[in-house]
């Protein structure tokens, strides 16, 4: 699959900027060219050989704390979609095969997840359990898996009703051998999708409470807190929000683009389009075996 999505446009871009994101998440912390929470003499100073951004109502440099902020972003993110990702599609494929009093159980809360507002609930959360991003993404990431609740337990479902899963059932294969041999080949697919969705719905979900102030307290820096501050001092600096609203809105593009690029490769729809591709460059895809008919 990740060849696939490669040999698309979209995919490469989306991969390539996702890269950066993650680099900067890893390393920006060390290539601040200075301390991100040091104040100085001039707040609110523009660009300059000493500061490339600036320097907020503070006198820090705005491109250390952006660079240092990415890894609250980036982390917070990820925590959300692996969070969902977890909590979403185990019991999305065991309700397939453990009965009905299951099904009902996950089906009702999944739809009593999606009735909460998630700022209004990880909101309440915070406050029994203390100001903190971890215990935020976290709820978080419970009220988003419903999505991959519902995409596994769909893909499950088609994947249920083949002959050759019937077949390993029947012969007396157990449901955790069927899951991983035939089940989760399939159903995976979908998930990278909702997967890459999440990422840019955890950017967004995280820039939105950091901006509010919740989850991080200040001084620590953040792409939401440090779009925060900014707006307040329009009059001095009206391009500072541009900086980290772009840095937002460009990771959240690419998880969007990646989702698309790996819906377009997946199936059916994508081997007959990467097989178009192959006939005008004069490649072919190499065919999938066909899965086994029985256990």
């Amino acid at each position: 699959m990740v060849r696939r999505v490669l040999a698309l446009s979209s995919g490469r871009v989306a991969v390539a900027v996702l890269t950066v994101v993650a680099l900067l998440a890893v390393l920006g912390p060390l290539l601040a060219p200075q301390d991100p929470l040091a104040t100085s003499d001039h707040p609110l100073a523009g660009a300059s050989g000493a500061h490339w951004l600036g320097t907020d109502y503070l006198g820090r440099d705005v491109l250390s704390r952006l660079l240092d902020g990415s890894r609250v972003s980036v982390l917070g993110a990820l925590e959300v979609a692996l969070t969902a990702l977890v909590v979403g599609v185990v019991p999305g494929i065991l309700s397939v095969y453990l009965g009905r009093a299951f099904e009902w159980i996950t089906l009702r809360l999944a739809d009593t997840l999606v009735a909460l507002p998630f700022l209004l609930f990880a909101v309440a959360v915070i406050a029994l359990l203390g100001n903190g991003l971890t215990q935020a993404m976290l709820v978080t990431g419970v009220l988003v898996s419903p999505l991959f609740y519902r995409v596994s337990r769909a893909a499950t479902l088609a994947v249920a009703r083949s002959q050759y899963v019937e077949a390993a059932l029947i012969s007396g294969a157990s449901v955790g051998w069927v899951v991983r041999h035939h089940v989760w080949s399939k159903v995976l697919p979908p998930i990278a999708v909702a997967f890459a969705k999440t990422i840019g719905t955890g950017f967004v979900i995280v820039s939105s409470l950091t901006f509010l102030g919740i989850g991080v307290q200040p001084p620590e820096p953040t792409w939401g807190g440090l779009l925060a501050s900014d707006l307040g001092y329009l009059a001095h600096r009206p391009w500072a929000p541009l900086t980290p609203a772009l840095l937002i809105m460009v990771t959240v593009w690419a998880g969007n683009q990646l989702a698309d690029a790996i819906r377009d490769v997946s199936g059916e729809a994508g081997r007959a389009l990467l097989k178009g591709r192959g006939a005008r460059t004069g490649r072919t895809e190499p065919a999938e075996p066909a899965p086994a008919g029985g256990a």
